[in-house]
Protein backbone atom coordinates (compact mmCIF):
# COMPACT_ATOMS: atom_id res chain seq x y z
CA UNK A 1 0.00 0.00 0.00
CA UNK A 2 1.13 4.04 -0.84
CA UNK A 3 1.85 6.02 1.95
CA UNK A 4 1.19 9.73 2.02
CA UNK A 5 2.55 12.29 4.95
CA UNK A 6 0.49 15.22 6.09
CA UNK A 7 2.93 17.72 7.20
CA UNK A 8 0.22 19.72 8.91
CA UNK A 9 -3.07 19.21 10.24
CA UNK A 10 -6.25 18.72 7.60
CA UNK A 11 -9.72 18.60 8.13
CA UNK A 12 -10.88 15.06 9.08
CA UNK A 13 -13.39 14.89 6.12
CA UNK A 14 -9.90 14.56 3.87
CA UNK A 15 -8.39 12.01 5.73
CA UNK A 16 -11.21 9.79 5.90
CA UNK A 17 -11.05 9.42 1.49
CA UNK A 18 -7.06 9.38 2.42
CA UNK A 19 -6.98 6.26 4.45
CA UNK A 20 -9.95 4.11 2.53
CA UNK A 21 -6.43 4.29 -0.06
CA UNK A 22 -3.23 4.74 1.15
CA UNK A 23 -1.51 4.47 4.38
CA UNK A 24 -1.45 7.69 6.37
CA UNK A 25 2.01 9.25 7.86
CA UNK A 26 1.12 12.07 10.15
CA UNK A 27 4.26 14.33 10.50
CA UNK A 28 5.59 14.75 14.38
CA UNK A 29 7.43 18.01 13.04
CA UNK A 30 7.42 20.10 9.76
CA UNK A 31 11.34 21.20 10.18
CA UNK A 32 13.37 20.15 7.64
CA UNK A 33 15.18 17.30 9.12
CA UNK A 34 12.40 15.46 10.50
CA UNK A 35 10.25 15.45 7.18
CA UNK A 36 13.55 13.98 5.48
CA UNK A 37 13.55 11.53 8.68
CA UNK A 38 9.66 10.56 8.34
CA UNK A 39 9.22 10.97 4.54
CA UNK A 40 11.81 8.43 3.27
CA UNK A 41 9.20 5.92 2.27
CA UNK A 42 6.14 7.44 0.90
CA UNK A 43 4.81 8.09 -2.20
CA UNK A 44 2.81 11.54 -1.44
CA UNK A 45 3.22 14.97 0.61
CA UNK A 46 0.52 16.98 1.61
CA UNK A 47 1.48 20.16 3.12
CA UNK A 48 0.04 23.46 4.03
CA UNK A 49 2.31 26.83 4.75
CA UNK A 50 5.19 24.80 5.80
CA UNK A 51 7.93 25.30 3.31
CA UNK A 52 9.17 21.81 1.68
CA UNK A 53 12.29 22.98 -0.28
CA UNK A 54 14.08 21.15 -3.31
CA UNK A 55 16.67 20.01 -0.23
CA UNK A 56 13.58 17.75 1.14
CA UNK A 57 12.02 17.11 -2.70
CA UNK A 58 15.69 15.22 -3.63
CA UNK A 59 15.83 12.70 -0.36
CA UNK A 60 12.40 11.28 -0.67
CA UNK A 61 12.96 8.41 -3.33
CA UNK A 62 9.55 7.00 -3.48
CA UNK A 63 7.75 10.35 -4.12
CA UNK A 64 5.34 10.88 -6.93
CA UNK A 65 2.89 13.36 -5.95
CA UNK A 66 3.03 17.09 -3.61
CA UNK A 67 -0.81 18.29 -2.68
CA UNK A 68 -0.73 21.81 -1.66
CA UNK A 69 -3.99 22.39 0.90
CA UNK A 70 -4.77 25.72 -0.85
CA UNK A 71 -3.35 27.67 -3.61
CA UNK A 72 -0.54 28.99 -3.54
CA UNK A 73 2.93 27.34 -3.68
CA UNK A 74 5.42 29.73 -2.95
CA UNK A 75 6.17 27.46 -0.25
CA UNK A 76 7.36 24.71 -2.49
CA UNK A 77 10.17 24.15 -4.96
CA UNK A 78 8.16 23.54 -7.77
CA UNK A 79 10.68 23.78 -10.09
CA UNK A 80 12.60 20.83 -8.06
CA UNK A 81 9.58 18.96 -7.98
CA UNK A 82 9.06 19.30 -11.97
CA UNK A 83 12.96 18.48 -12.60
CA UNK A 84 12.17 14.77 -10.75
CA UNK A 85 8.83 14.91 -12.98
CA UNK A 86 6.63 15.40 -9.76
CA UNK A 87 3.15 17.26 -10.14
CA UNK A 88 2.39 19.59 -7.64
CA UNK A 89 -1.69 19.19 -7.07
CA UNK A 90 -3.46 22.39 -5.35
CA UNK A 91 -7.17 23.58 -4.56
CA UNK A 92 -7.27 26.68 -7.21
CA UNK A 93 -10.87 26.93 -6.63
CA UNK A 94 -11.81 25.67 -2.79
CA UNK A 95 -11.05 29.00 -1.01
CA UNK A 96 -11.91 31.75 -3.66
CA UNK A 97 -15.23 32.37 -1.65
CA UNK A 98 -13.97 32.75 1.85
CA UNK A 99 -10.92 35.05 0.87
CA UNK A 100 -13.78 37.41 -1.13
CA UNK A 101 -15.71 37.13 2.25
CA UNK A 102 -13.05 37.78 4.37
CA UNK A 103 -11.81 40.54 1.78
CA UNK A 104 -15.47 42.71 1.91
CA UNK A 105 -15.31 42.22 5.88
CA UNK A 106 -11.75 44.20 5.79
CA UNK A 107 -13.05 46.90 3.42
CA UNK A 108 -16.16 47.45 5.36
CA UNK A 109 -14.60 47.16 8.54
CA UNK A 110 -11.88 50.11 7.69
CA UNK A 111 -14.84 52.08 5.87
CA UNK A 112 -17.43 52.12 9.27
CA UNK A 113 -14.12 52.32 11.68
CA UNK A 114 -15.58 48.92 13.57
CA UNK A 115 -12.23 48.20 15.63
CA UNK A 116 -11.34 51.41 16.74
CA UNK A 117 -15.47 52.45 17.94
CA UNK A 118 -15.30 48.91 19.79
CA UNK A 119 -12.44 49.75 21.61
CA UNK A 120 -13.48 53.38 21.91
CA UNK A 121 -17.29 52.19 23.62
CA UNK A 122 -15.45 49.67 25.79
CA UNK A 123 -13.09 52.15 26.98
CA UNK A 124 -16.03 54.65 27.47
CA UNK A 125 -15.48 56.82 24.76
CA UNK A 126 -19.03 56.65 23.21
CA UNK A 127 -18.95 60.12 22.06
CA UNK A 128 -16.15 59.13 19.20
CA UNK A 129 -19.66 58.61 17.70
CA UNK A 130 -19.78 62.04 16.52
CA UNK A 131 -16.35 62.13 15.07
CA UNK A 132 -18.32 61.33 11.85
CA UNK A 133 -15.46 59.63 10.23
CA UNK A 134 -17.15 56.09 9.36
CA UNK A 135 -17.65 56.29 5.21
CA UNK A 136 -20.24 54.70 2.84
CA UNK A 137 -18.91 52.31 0.22
CA UNK A 138 -21.26 53.21 -2.50
CA UNK A 139 -19.84 55.46 -4.90
CA UNK A 140 -15.81 54.57 -3.18
CA UNK A 141 -13.65 53.42 -5.80
CA UNK A 142 -11.82 50.32 -5.14
CA UNK A 143 -8.25 48.93 -6.77
CA UNK A 144 -8.20 45.28 -7.66
CA UNK A 145 -4.68 44.17 -8.05
CA UNK A 146 -4.68 40.85 -9.59
CA UNK A 147 -7.64 39.32 -11.37
CA UNK A 148 -7.88 36.05 -11.46
CA UNK A 149 -10.58 34.08 -9.62
CA UNK A 150 -10.33 35.97 -6.03
CA UNK A 151 -10.25 39.11 -7.98
CA UNK A 152 -12.67 38.75 -10.19
CA UNK A 153 -15.35 37.61 -7.82
CA UNK A 154 -14.56 40.29 -5.85
CA UNK A 155 -14.73 42.84 -8.32
CA UNK A 156 -18.27 41.45 -8.97
CA UNK A 157 -19.50 41.59 -5.17
CA UNK A 158 -17.91 45.40 -4.67
CA UNK A 159 -19.74 46.61 -8.10
CA UNK A 160 -23.41 44.34 -7.40
CA UNK A 161 -23.64 44.44 -4.25
CA UNK A 162 -21.72 47.80 -2.31
CA UNK A 163 -21.74 49.92 -5.67
CA UNK A 164 -18.17 50.47 -5.90
CA UNK A 165 -16.67 51.86 -8.47
CA UNK A 166 -13.86 49.21 -9.40
CA UNK A 167 -10.51 49.47 -11.06
CA UNK A 168 -8.05 46.77 -11.67
CA UNK A 169 -4.92 46.96 -12.46
CA UNK A 170 -3.01 42.91 -14.41
CA UNK A 171 -0.73 43.40 -17.25
CA UNK A 172 -1.81 39.43 -17.70
CA UNK A 173 -5.30 39.99 -18.83
CA UNK A 174 -7.60 41.89 -21.25
CA UNK A 175 -10.54 43.06 -19.34
CA UNK A 176 -14.28 42.58 -21.49
CA UNK A 177 -16.52 43.81 -18.29
CA UNK A 178 -17.95 47.36 -19.15
CA UNK A 179 -18.89 48.28 -15.62
CA UNK A 180 -15.13 48.02 -14.44
CA UNK A 181 -11.97 50.07 -15.67
CA UNK A 182 -9.05 48.51 -16.27
CA UNK A 183 -5.87 50.28 -16.01
CA UNK A 184 -2.25 49.75 -17.57
CA UNK A 185 0.15 50.95 -14.65
CA UNK A 186 -0.11 50.25 -11.37
CA UNK A 187 0.25 53.66 -10.10
CA UNK A 188 -2.66 54.99 -11.88
CA UNK A 189 -4.95 52.41 -10.23
CA UNK A 190 -3.20 53.56 -6.62
CA UNK A 191 -3.77 57.40 -7.78
CA UNK A 192 -7.81 57.12 -8.31
CA UNK A 193 -9.01 54.25 -5.40
CA UNK A 194 -10.01 54.62 -2.24
CA UNK A 195 -9.13 51.08 -1.34
CA UNK A 196 -6.61 48.68 -3.08
CA UNK A 197 -6.74 45.34 -2.11
CA UNK A 198 -3.85 42.80 -3.27
CA UNK A 199 -4.86 39.63 -4.78
CA UNK A 200 -1.50 38.11 -6.52
CA UNK A 201 0.74 35.34 -5.99
CA UNK A 202 3.76 35.60 -4.85
CA UNK A 203 6.82 35.24 -7.32
CA UNK A 204 10.43 37.86 -7.98
CA UNK A 205 8.79 40.38 -9.99
CA UNK A 206 5.31 40.94 -6.99
CA UNK A 207 8.26 40.84 -4.09
CA UNK A 208 7.92 44.27 -2.39
CA UNK A 209 5.06 45.34 -5.20
CA UNK A 210 3.77 47.51 -2.76
CA UNK A 211 6.53 49.80 -1.29
CA UNK A 212 7.58 54.04 -0.67
CA UNK A 213 7.17 55.02 -4.32
CA UNK A 214 3.55 53.55 -4.41
CA UNK A 215 2.32 54.59 -1.01
CA UNK A 216 3.38 57.84 -2.12
CA UNK A 217 0.98 57.69 -4.96
CA UNK A 218 -1.85 56.83 -3.07
CA UNK A 219 -4.53 59.05 -1.76
CA UNK A 220 -4.02 60.08 2.12
CA UNK A 221 -7.52 58.73 2.81
CA UNK A 222 -7.48 55.31 1.00
CA UNK A 223 -6.93 52.39 2.70
CA UNK A 224 -4.57 49.38 1.96
CA UNK A 225 -5.83 45.63 2.07
CA UNK A 226 -3.76 42.24 2.16
CA UNK A 227 -5.02 38.65 1.97
CA UNK A 228 -2.65 37.79 -0.77
CA UNK A 229 0.72 37.18 0.79
CA UNK A 230 3.09 38.96 3.35
CA UNK A 231 6.33 39.72 1.21
CA UNK A 232 4.04 41.43 -1.71
CA UNK A 233 4.25 44.52 0.96
CA UNK A 234 7.00 46.41 2.33
CA UNK A 235 6.44 46.16 5.67
CA UNK A 236 9.10 49.17 6.47
CA UNK A 237 7.34 51.38 3.96
CA UNK A 238 3.96 50.17 5.30
CA UNK A 239 4.80 51.69 8.86
CA UNK A 240 6.35 54.63 7.01
CA UNK A 241 3.62 55.53 5.18
CA UNK A 242 0.89 54.85 8.43
CA UNK A 243 2.92 57.19 9.86
CA UNK A 244 3.11 60.21 8.19
CA UNK A 245 -0.62 59.75 7.15
CA UNK A 246 0.61 59.14 3.75
CA UNK A 247 -2.79 56.61 4.05
CA UNK A 248 -5.53 56.05 6.03
CA UNK A 249 -5.12 52.39 7.09
CA UNK A 250 -4.81 49.36 6.39
CA UNK A 251 -6.17 45.68 7.00
CA UNK A 252 -3.42 42.52 6.87
CA UNK A 253 -3.85 39.07 6.94
CA UNK A 254 -0.61 37.60 5.67
CA UNK A 255 2.65 39.15 7.18
CA UNK A 256 6.50 38.91 5.59
CA UNK A 257 7.00 36.93 8.90
CA UNK A 258 4.40 34.80 10.29
CA UNK A 259 3.44 35.29 12.67
CA UNK A 260 4.97 38.74 13.41
CA UNK A 261 7.27 39.77 15.92
CA UNK A 262 6.22 41.25 19.23
CA UNK A 263 7.87 43.95 19.06
CA UNK A 264 6.20 44.51 14.59
CA UNK A 265 4.90 48.61 15.11
CA UNK A 266 2.34 47.02 12.98
CA UNK A 267 0.50 45.14 16.33
CA UNK A 268 0.27 48.64 18.19
CA UNK A 269 -1.17 50.72 15.24
CA UNK A 270 -4.94 52.16 15.91
CA UNK A 271 -5.80 52.26 11.93
CA UNK A 272 -4.46 48.55 11.28
CA UNK A 273 -6.82 45.92 10.98
CA UNK A 274 -4.95 42.16 11.72
CA UNK A 275 -6.23 38.95 11.10
CA UNK A 276 -4.21 35.50 11.17
CA UNK A 277 -3.80 34.46 7.75
CA UNK A 278 -7.31 33.24 8.36
CA UNK A 279 -8.89 33.96 5.41
CA UNK A 280 -9.51 30.69 3.76
CA UNK A 281 -9.94 28.89 7.28
CA UNK A 282 -13.77 29.18 7.26
CA UNK A 283 -15.20 25.45 8.36
CA UNK A 284 -16.64 25.14 5.30
CA UNK A 285 -13.60 26.23 2.96
CA UNK A 286 -10.79 23.66 5.09
CA UNK A 287 -13.37 20.51 4.22
CA UNK A 288 -13.54 22.01 0.48
CA UNK A 289 -9.42 22.19 0.65
CA UNK A 290 -9.03 19.02 2.14
CA UNK A 291 -11.36 16.70 -0.10
CA UNK A 292 -10.55 18.55 -2.85
CA UNK A 293 -6.48 18.21 -1.93
CA UNK A 294 -6.91 14.32 -1.20
CA UNK A 295 -8.52 13.41 -4.73
CA UNK A 296 -5.98 15.29 -6.36
CA UNK A 297 -3.27 13.21 -4.75
CA UNK A 298 -5.18 10.14 -5.08
CA UNK A 299 -5.91 10.50 -9.10
CA UNK A 300 -1.72 10.73 -9.32
CA UNK A 301 -1.02 7.62 -7.43
CA UNK A 302 -3.66 5.36 -8.85
CA UNK A 303 -2.38 6.78 -12.53
CA UNK A 304 -4.74 9.42 -13.52
CA UNK A 305 -4.08 12.56 -14.78
CA UNK A 306 -5.12 15.21 -11.81
CA UNK A 307 -7.44 18.00 -12.57
CA UNK A 308 -5.92 20.86 -10.53
CA UNK A 309 -2.12 20.94 -11.45
CA UNK A 310 0.66 23.44 -10.95
CA UNK A 311 3.18 22.17 -13.51
CA UNK A 312 1.50 19.74 -16.12
CA UNK A 313 4.69 19.81 -18.08
CA UNK A 314 5.81 16.94 -16.26
CA UNK A 315 2.50 15.05 -17.91
CA UNK A 316 4.49 16.64 -21.57
CA UNK A 317 7.66 14.53 -21.26
CA UNK A 318 5.59 11.33 -20.05
CA UNK A 319 3.24 11.44 -23.30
Amino acid sequence: MKKVLILQPIHQAGVDILKEKVEIKIASDTRIEKVIEEGRDVHGIIVRTSPLPGSVIRKIPKLEVIGRHGVGVDNIDVKEATRRGIPVVNTPFANTISVVEHTVCLILALAKKLLISDRAVREGGFKIRDGWEAQDLAGKTVGIVGYGKIGKLLAEKCHRCLDMEVIVYDPYIKLQEEQIKQVDKLADLLEQSDFVSLHVSLNSQNKNLIGKEQFNKMKSSSFLINVARGEIVDETALVEALETKNIAGVALDVFSQEPPESDNPLLQKDNVILTPHMAALTRECVIRMATVVVQEVLKVLGGEKPSFIVNPQVYDTRE
